[in-house]
């Protein structure tokens, strides 16, 4: 097994800039903290330094040992600080990242409840593009990605996709916009403007075979990669805009949207993509096992 003792060694020397720096910083002998690198290089069978001048400087195996040696203890640090909050009845963290194209409304419905949960979670919520996500996922900076697409056959991360549910999607847009279009929904969209979700969003390539289908042809006046964005040119009236029916209601009560009609046969599907194949976070099996009440209830109350 690796000796993670001299790992630290190193680590401390590298962060130090050199052996002396680094056995200050320690408090062990340069002689020491150097035959401690020594012996990790013999085990590694590389060299992590190389002479530059009178300094030492990081060959490019040692910048690559240093890189994860950064994120063991960095997780180590964290392990310690989760399990002193646990003992002292603190928050403790949940780290989820949400895919950009997954709205903020739904995020929230899926996440709900991780706050119930009677040991305290802090919820700690990153949001950026899904393959940026998948890859703090995998070195466990994250404990779950809710994403509207599960994880990709072709990508290099070991994870596993759990469905929580889906949704209908739903065109939405102001009452002025709405009171301009011409005649019954579906043929009202045609030549109205629309915006859409960008090319990463999973229900964007059914939704474009819906309005073919329809045979209509709406002016594409926008492309959003963020869903909240797409939503606040469509609440100042810039185009028509669909959405998940879950969040219709809020919609149109809060931010006074007009629903025009469903997309026949388009949904979308949220997923929380863990490494865990059987999931061990209280959290995740929270927002996990209430996902699947819920699609129980639906089954057994269909109207």
């Amino acid at each position: 097994m690796l000796n993670y003792k001299q790992l630290h060694h190193f680590w401390t020397a590298a962060r130090a800039g050199g052996i002396v720096r680094g056995a200050e910083r320690s408090g062990l002998a340069p002689q020491t903290l150097s035959g401690q690198i020594a012996a990790l290089e013999t085990e590694l069978g590389v060299s992590l330094f190389k002479r530059q001048g009178r300094n030492l400087a990081l060959t490019e195996s040692g910048r690559m040992v240093l890189d994860y040696a950064e994120e063991i203890f960095r997780l180590g640090s964290e392990l310690e600080d989760a399990l002193r909050s646990r003992a002292a009845g603190r928050a403790v963290p949940f780290r989820v990242g949400i895919a950009d194209v997954v709205p903020k409304a739904i995020a929230w419905l899926l996440l709900a409840p991780s706050m119930d949960l009677p040991e305290p979670m802090r919820i700690v919520c990153r949001e950026g593009k899904f393959d940026a996500l998948l890859g703090e996922l995998a070195i466990h900076k994250l404990d779950v990605v809710l994403a509207d697409s599960p994880l990709p056959g072709n990508m290099d991360v070991r994870g596993y996709s759990h469905a929580l549910g889906e949704s209908t999607i739903g065109l939405y847009a102001t009452p002025a916009l709405a009171t301009s279009l011409q005649g019954d929904f579906p043929a009202c969209l045609d030549r109205a403007p629309l915006l859409l979700p960008g090319a990463e969003a999973s229900v964007r390539a059914p939704l474009l075979r819906w309005v073919e289908a329809a045979r209509i042809r709406p002016r594409i006046v926008g492309e959003f990669d963020d869903s909240a964005l797409m939503r606040a040119f469509a609440e100042a009236g810039a185009g028509i805009f669909p959405s998940a029916s879950l969040v219709g209601e809020q919609l149109c009560k809060q931010a006074g949207m007009v629903h025009l009609g469903n997309a026949d046969g388009v949904t979308e599907t949220y997923y929380a993509i863990s490494v865990e194949r059987r999931l061990t976070h209280a959290a995740v099996r929270a927002i996990s096992e209430a996902a699947m009440a819920s699609r129980q209830l639906g089954k057994q109350n269909p109207s």
